[in-house]
């Protein structure tokens, strides 16, 4: 396929430089447009047709060449546009000006016609190949987001896959997993600009939250079955075993990033995975870690999880009203809950009821 000729705006007031440029260029066969005043030039400019490069004069009346080039750069749609000045005047402070203008090159006047044969065509070939990278640029932009999300996808359905195989062992749905994740989200949004707070919650770790959530049992699968869905209490051995799950799904991720490298999202879900039953007043498990000692992340998955688990069925309780488990974690402000998240799931108790009905089982 043939390439289309390079356009070429030509703007001055002087029809003898006109006539000069205009037949110069046409012996390169570039198509050839004219203005003899900046409005013209202007109009030239960000018309159906734009020129690929400006031959600007400098004198011109009543809008002169420096301020032809500040409106043309000044507007994205000629903004890329190369402009080369033509001015008899060469002065140092002029060139100065027309650079920060964002002018490519000067051509003096009176004009050699090889130079102004071979300006135009480096330029030209130089702004081609400014678009050439720009687009592959923009290409390998698109590439590396549509792999980003590929990645997170796959990243998706293995958090879900690995928490899911610990939920169905403890007779739980994936809904659990669901409703979890959303009410810890819904926390830190809520959360984001409390003083004790803001400093943690930002966009991205919001998202690593979410997106670790559900990973806070898979220590569950070390937990022998008949302990796990035993239908009655447990005795003092039972549960200290059934305790160890925190420390279980913890060294799993441990043993994951000594073989593949840590991240950003395993540091979290190891947090959350070892932390979420530890307790504000240090009574909780496993290292009975007590009020600001105990990671944020692991203070909003406990009121996510234990709120969850009252509304919830289970092989040794019946499901609690959304009312009762209300009231049961606002009594345990400042004792196994962080006071200032208690605050806020008080707030949010209809969401949390609302996310609850929409992940129902």
């Amino acid at each position: 396929m043939e390439q289309e000729p390079s356009r070429i705006l030509v703007v001055d007031d002087e029809n003898f430089y006109i006539d000069v440029l205009v037949n110069l260029l046409q012996e390169e066969n570039y198509r050839v447009s004219v203005a003899k005043d900046g409005a013209t030039a202007l109009k030239r400019a960000w018309g159906d047709t734009p020129p690929d490069l400006v031959l600007l004069d400098i004198m011109m009346p009543e809008m002169d060449g420096y301020e032809v080039c500040r409106k043309l750069k000044a507007d994205p749609r000629s903004a890329d546009i190369p402009v080369i000045f033509l001015t008899v005047k060469s002065e140092v402070d002029d060139e100065v000006r027309g650079f920060e203008l964002g002018a490519v090159d000067y051509i003096a006047k009176p004009m050699s016609p090889p130079i102004v044969k071979s300006r135009v065509k480096n330029h030209l070939l130089l702004a081609k190949a400014r678009k050439i990278l720009e687009n592959q640029a923009k290409m390998l932009e698109l590439e590396v987001r549509q792999r980003t999300r590929e990645i997170d996808r796959t990243q998706d359905v293995a958090i879900y896959c690995l928490a899911s195989l610990a939920e169905t062992r403890d007779n739980e749905t994936g809904n659990h997993i669901r409703r979890t994740q959303h009410y810890v989200r819904t926390l830190s949004e809520y959360l984001v600009d409390h003083p004790a707070f803001r400093d943690y919650l930002s966009h991205d770790m919001i998202e690593l939250l979410f997106k670790s959530a559900p990973l806070h049992d898979i220590g569950k699968v070390g937990v022998p079955d008949k302990i796990l869905l035993k239908p009655g209490k447990l005795d003092p051995d039972e549960w200290e075993i059934m305790k160890k799950h925190a420390q279980f799904g913890c060294d799993a991720i441990i043993r994951a990033e000594n073989e593949l490298g840590t991240t950003s999202f395993l540091r979290v879900a190891r947090e959350i995975t070892l932390t979420h039953h530890e307790k504000w007043d240090g009574s909780g498990y496993p290292y009975g870690l007590k009020g600001n000692k105990i990671p944020i992340s692991g203070r909003l998955m406990a009121i996510a999880d234990v709120y969850d688990a009252l509304i919830s069925k289970r092989v040794y309780k019946e499901a609690f009203s959304h009312e009762v488990a209300v009231n049961l974690i606002l009594k345990q402000k400042g004792r196994h809950f962080d006071p200032d998240i208690v605050d806020a799931f008080e707030v949010l108790q209809s969401a949390f009821k609302n996310i609850a009905e929409k992940f129902k089982d």
